[in-house]
């Protein structure tokens, strides 16, 4: 006798169940500048690897968990570009070791085990500072999103940026801008609209670098359904498109840009707005 077929709620369950994953990352100089300061990461692990993924892919969620980062370097010169590539390459190193682990009984992805993560950073970043007189001021922002297969979870610090846009509409700035004016904005003292074209917008109030003794990183994690998606970027980005035009740009992309990934479609857009400073984007979608 044949098994009986699924019921109506069964194959709607499934039919909503999230089972894979796309993402498109690109980074552009911008037009003023004439090095990029900005890095991104995309990896994928399991139990027995990690591995670097490219600019664009498709992926299912069982095969592993992902993870995606932005870090915007300053400092002059060439520091600001040497630290955020400490930014991700030590995510590189310390993540796959934390998935195999349990480290002091902490799960994967748990918000202990990226804060963890986010202090060593920090300690490397200073350390580096302190030693070397030419990278003696150089700092980064990073932002980063662990997704599983049911949640994403992420730590922060700086004002890049993660936002979320689930399937149903409306996009969701879900950090902190670390800087003076987003200090006024969460104490209710100025609005968005101000903090947006605030004097002391670019004024970060913590940041991975030598000149802060301890930092206090924004944790979280925000379930997901299929058609959700997330975004990270630099603040390079979010100078040149408003938040309702990064919504309209990754949900209803022009025809003229349906060659072009949802990165570089919003990238462009913006650079081409502003260009003002590098400009870095990573796109998420739950399938």
């Amino acid at each position: 006798m044949s098994d009986s077929a699924p019921t109506n709620d069964e194959t709607e369950e499934e039919r909503d169940t999230p089972s894979g994953i796309s993402w498109s990352a690109i980074t552009d100089v911008g037009r003023f500048r004439t090095n990029n300061e900005d890095a991104f990461l995309a990896l994928e692990m399991d139990a027995r690897e990690v591995k670097r993924l490219g600019k664009l892919g498709e992926a299912s969620l069982s095969d592993g968990d992902f993870i995606f980062a932005v870090s915007d370097g300053m400092g002059g010169h060439n520091a600001g570009e040497f630290a955020s590539q400490i930014a991700v390459e030590k995510i590189t190193q310390l993540l796959p070791n934390a998935f195999r682990l349990d480290v002091q009984g902490m799960k994967r992805g748990s918000p202990d085990l990226l804060e963890q993560v986010f202090h060593e950073i920090h300690q490397e970043i200073k350390r580096l500072g302190e030693a070397y007189e030419e990278v003696a001021g150089m700092g980064a922002t990073l932002s980063l999103c662990w997704v599983g297969s049911e949640w994403m979870n992420f730590c922060h610090i700086g004002d890049s940026r993660i936002y979320y846009l689930p399937a149903s509409g409306g996009l969701k700035q879900i950090t902190h801008d670390h800087t003076y004016a987003g200090w006024l904005e969460r104490k209710g003292q100025i609005s968005a609209r101000q903090a947006r074209f605030h004097p002391k917008r670019n004024q970060l109030t913590q940041a991975l670098t030598a000149a802060r003794l301890s930092i206090d990183p924004q944790l979280g994690a925000v379930g997901f359904e299929r058609g959700d998606r997330f975004m990270i970027c630099s603040d390079g980005l979010y100078e040149g498109v408003s938040d309702t035009k990064i919504e309209d740009l990754i949900s209803n992309p022009p025809a003229n840009v349906a060659d072009l990934s949802a990165a570089e479609t919003i990238v462009n857009e913006s650079v081409m707005n502003s260009g003002k400073d590098n400009t870095t984007a990573v796109v998420i979608e739950i399938l």
